[in-house]
């Protein structure tokens, strides 16, 4: 099976694999434990947690272990709404991942505001100029990239807006880490993302906390990650988390993100000839060189689409994994501006690192043989 489905989750990467191996034998304590098997659990997760806040600049004590980048933002949201003062709103793009969007609204009810985006995929930086001049928000929340669409969010734009009106900024970057370079990330106040985005394992994730900030935890019942998060640490999982980021930074360190960004070029140029009615989302923004959102041009084919590739031995998907199989449009599309029918003709292929560039001419290869087969 050809496996294009990577930003709803990636398989283990070698190194990734080899340092949870490690791990578990090593490291078989728990890291609250106070005899020596348990001081040596907790050095490793100390060590990790040096090597993350390297990658993105901040200090070791401003992260905090999860279970994922779901849990990160409901965190995130969660905690924000209890320290907010009633007549403050929070600001949340339109395009965010559900696990941003479903807790924000459940936190903050009316308070919530959504700011729009542009038909480009682009969230609308002039709105936010002009909105900020009144009071303004309690946090403002824009993604890196999405998960959707792959257009990349003017996230630092954002941060540097956020600062002049001493407005924390909260940015999930599931989609970006791994992806591309993460420093800098650790400038913002709140920082989400999550390992099985970029070769670490499921199950494990974190959270980049304001400096010095109080957090009021999503989960009781333990004082573990200076009482901000309680739970058991899953050691083995965020040591091979680092693994496979360091991994991922490597890569990126030697640009080899700008050859693959010219791979998936080549893709949508052929397809969009090949294909009459083929239209790239996002096409004329800068996007993660792994995503091609395409709205196909036969209309009411989305699942066929899937079902015929999927046969063809592709794995492909239709946008976020969270709400694939279920009746109802995408949110991100919506926000752009385009109906529901064409919404539901959406593919999204994305790929990653072990990617080839034969692996994007045969898939190629098979969606035209696909719109040929089931146009006759």
């Amino acid at each position: 099976m050809n496996y294009f489905d990577y930003n709803a989750t990636t398989p283990l990467s070698l190194g990734a694999r080899k340092a949870w191996l490690q791990s578990v034998e090593e490291f078989p304590a728990n890291p609250s434990s106070p005899h020596r098997l348990g001081a040596r659990a907790e050095a490793a997760l100390s060590q990790a947690r040096e090597k993350m806040a390297r990658i993105l600049g901040c200090d070791a004590l401003d992260i905090v272990w999860t279970s994922g980048a779901t849990e990160s933002n409901n965190t995130v949201l969660h905690h924000v709404a209890r320290v907010l003062p009633q007549d403050k709103e929070v600001w949340v793009s339109a395009i965010e991942h559900p696990c941003v969007l479903a807790p924000a609204q459940h936190y903050l009810g009316a308070r919530l505001r959504r700011i729009p985006v542009l038909p480009d995929g682009v969230i609308d930086l002039e709105w936010m100029r002009q909105k900020l001049v009144a009071p303004p928000p309690g946090l403002v929340a824009v993604m890196a990239a999405n998960n959707e669409t792959g257009v990349l969010q003017p996230w630092q734009q954002v941060l540097a807006l956020c600062r002049e009106r001493e407005v924390p900024f909260f940015c999930d970057a599931a989609q970006w880490v791994g992806k591309l370079p993460a420093q800098g990330l650790g400038d913002c106040d709140w920082v989400s993302g999550c390992a099985h985005k970029f070769g670490g394992p499921k199950g494990v994730g974190f959270l980049k906390c304001p400096g010095k900030g109080q957090l009021t935890p999503l989960i009781f019942g333990g004082e573990q990650e200076e009482g901000r998060r309680s739970g058991t640490e899953n050691v083995a999982g965020v040591v091979a988390m680092l693994a496979a980021l360091e991994e991922c930074e490597g890569l990126l360190a030697k640009s080899l993100h700008k050859e693959r960004n010219r791979w998936r070029e080549e893709f949508e140029t052929v397809l969009t000839k090949k294909l009459a009615g083929c239209e790239i989302v996002g096409g004329s923004q800068p996007r993660l060189w792994n995503t091609v959102a395409a709205l196909m041009p036969q209309a009411d084919c989305q699942q066929r689409w899937v079902v015929k590739l999927d046969k063809a031995g592709f794995a492909v998907s239709t946008g976020t994994a969270c709400a694939s199989g279920k009746e109802k449009p995408s949110h991100v599309l919506d926000a752009m501006g385009f109906g529901p029918h064409q919404s539901g003709r959406m593919l999204r292929f994305s790929s990653g690192w072990q990617t080839k560039q034969e692996e994007w001419n045969h898939l190629l290869e098979a969606v035209v043989n696909v719109h040929s087969a089931m146009s006759s």
